[in-house]
């Protein structure tokens, strides 16, 4: 059976909690609220040089996990009330259902008319980043022999070499993680091993937890020896030399963290003005220092262009969110591993 981490069975069916963490950038008089799921560790570099190059702004930011920030979102677009001037968020079907649901501010630039269609919907919604999902290994713990380079190589050891393996391969909970449950629904659509892998991932007693930096930091210290779809951004900003980072070959998907001015935001200029700079070339090369914007050309990673899957933003992803094809994705999870609690 695989073990959730302490208190996130539940999660599901206990009331979204409010932001993790909060810090301010700047000492302007003119406030502004950000709301997102970036670590603020990770994105501070880049505000920091925002709040520079706006003196007049106090920034606040709010980190928060994905499916609380989706549903604090939802209600301040309802209600009117505590809207943040800029919100993103890497758990993208929930952005997309946010501007579906008129919750978004209409804008356009040369900035934004320059991201590729992909990236952009109804000049309501923009990917600012590029961020591959990875297997991520301890390089102490496997040999080069043993280091999965596709979804095959891991299903064959996870079949061949269960002893090693039991308990030290994690991945997202997919209801615990909007990001690890987008994750999973991509590999539904591309992968005729989804099924197998669940298979695999029970039959040796996989963990499944919420949160990039947990996991990383765990095949870190050699508590898992693998990890599977963890963001790609978090294990560079990490800068751990003990842990090894697969694209794997068969396919790797890769997300564009998605950025949304509300409709009732009070400072929409200056949602504007850091749209704009997230997209400039300044801010690009900030975003790739921090691990944000992975340059996926070939010759630097291998990764064949035929192998990659850029997730859109685009009406396709509310079919995440459909209740019916939710439902089918997490019974195919609960059967797989046993999971009895209701997600």
């Amino acid at each position: 059976m695989i073990r959730l981490l302490l208190g996130l069975a539940l999660i599901a069916t206990t009331p979204a909690r409010a932001q993790e963490d909060v810090t301010q950038f700047g000492n302007g008089a003119e406030a502004m609220l950000i709301r997102s799921t970036t670590d603020i560790a990770i994105i501070q570099p880049v505000l920091e040089r925002f709040a520079t190059l706006n003196p007049n702004l106090l920034i606040t930011y709010e980190q928060w996990g994905s499916n609380a920030l989706f549903q604090h979102s939802k209600s301040a677009c309802k209600t009117g009330e505590a809207p943040a001037d800029a919100v993103f968020s890497s758990a993208i079907q929930q952005m997309v259902w946010l501007v579906n649901s008129a919750c978004g501010y209409r804008y356009s630039s040369l900035e934004t008319q320059a991201l590729p269609p992909a990236r952009r919907w109804r000049d309501e919604l923009w990917g600012i980043t590029t961020e591959p999902a990875v297997i991520v290994y301890n390089k102490d713990g496997l040999t080069n022999e043993d280091v999965p380079r596709d979804r095959f190589a891991l299903l064959d050891a996870m079949r061949t070499r269960p002893d090693l393996l039991r308990g030290r391969v994690a991945t997202y909970d997919i209801a615990a993680s909007g990001l690890g449950y987008l994750f999973a629904y991509g590999d539904s659509l591309e992968a005729t091993t989804f099924g197998s892998l669940i298979e695999g991932f029970a039959r040796i007693d996989a963990v499944a937890t919420c949160c990039s930096a947990h996991i990383i930091d765990e095949v870190a210290k050699g508590r898992f020896l693998i990890a599977y779809n963890v963001l790609g951004s978090y294990v560079a900003n990490a800068n751990l030399p003990g842990v090894g980072v697969i694209l794997p070959e068969d396919y790797t998907l890769v997300l564009s963290r998605a950025y949304m001015i509300p409709r009732q935001a009070q400072n929409k200029q200056a949602a504007i003005l850091l749209l704009d700079f997230l997209l400039s070339p300044e801010a690009q090369e900030l975003l790739a220092a921090s691990g944000l914007v992975t340059r996926l050309d070939e010759s630097e990673t291998g990764l064949t262009p035929s192998a990659r899957r850029f997730i859109p933003l685009s009406p396709a992803l509310l079919v995440a969110l459909d209740q019916n094809r939710r439902a089918g994705l997490f019974k195919l999870w609960n059967d797989a591993f046993n999971i009895e609690t209701a997600r």
